[in-house]
């Protein structure tokens, strides 16, 4: 059974940093696209990141998000510097076999998410 659990989530000032995990239980993540997307409130869920066989963010999030993948304990991570407001949203991890890496919100396993929260 696939499990995705995110963390890291909470509440930061304009201009802080938040790193988030995604610990990944019943599949290897380096064999997997893993990916994070995010949900503002009345929005729809947007992609934000995916590592395969590199990292590749969002233009919204270019230079300021970093994600990055630490195979010996299976998990993943989204580094998020300079945050804005904007990115206030629930914070989703995902992993798809699929090559290319999808960057749409197709992605076959999902977590529950982690609220993000950017005070200005």
């Amino acid at each position: 059974q696939v499990q995705l659990v995110e963390s890291g989530g909470g509440l930061v000032q304009a201009g802080g940093s938040l790193r988030l995990s995604c610990a990944a239980s019943g599949l290897t993540v380096s064999n997997y696209a893993m990916g994070w997307f995010r949900q503002a409130p009345g929005k729809e869920r947007v992609f934000v990141a995916v590592i395969r066989w590199v990292g590749m963010t969002a233009d919204s999030v270019k230079g300021r998000f970093t994600i990055s993948r630490d195979s010996a304990k299976n998990t993943v991570y989204l580094q998020m510097n300079s945050l804005k407001p904007e990115d206030t949203a629930v914070y989703y991890c995902a992993a798809d076999r699929r090559t290319p890496p999808p960057t749409t919100d197709t992605y076959e396993y999902w977590g529950q998410g982690t609220q993000v929260t950017v005070s200005s």
